[in-house]
């Protein structure tokens, strides 16, 4: 099992947040179900203000630049992909390749030095 954490902007517009907010109340299913297909295995999404957090856990095989490819290779995961995307803006630290930004992990509970 691996885990990520990954952050990206919502737009800075009232309705748009809560637009967000309304589509994630009720995800398509064929988008859960082609995220799990493809090896992700838990997902959350934490907002504050503008600024989200996306905390995934996937199987060993996951690769993000490969299988994030692959979600979208599913037409009804495209179209959710590019709705949310209108909705959303690149954090100023991500890459020119990065749409949400990889974070590093810093610090873990349950690293040997904390038991």
């Amino acid at each position: 099992m691996k885990s990520f954490g990954l952050t990206l902007n919502l737009q800075d517009d009232a309705d748009k947040i809560a637009e967000y907010r309304r589509f994630h109340q009720a995800v398509w299913p064929e988008v859960t179900e082609r995220l799990r297909a493809c090896g992700v295995q838990g997902m959350q999404i934490f907002l504050r203000g503008t600024r989200m957090f996306m905390y995934l856990v996937t199987d060993d095989e996951f690769d993000p630049k490969r299988d994030f490819a692959r979600i979208n290779e599913d037409p009804t995961s495209a179209r959710w992909n590019a709705l949310m995307a209108d909705l959303q803006s690149r954090a100023p630290e991500a890459s020119p390749d990065e749409w949400w930004a990889a974070m590093d992990l810093v610090f873990d509970l349950d690293w040997p030095q904390h038991r």
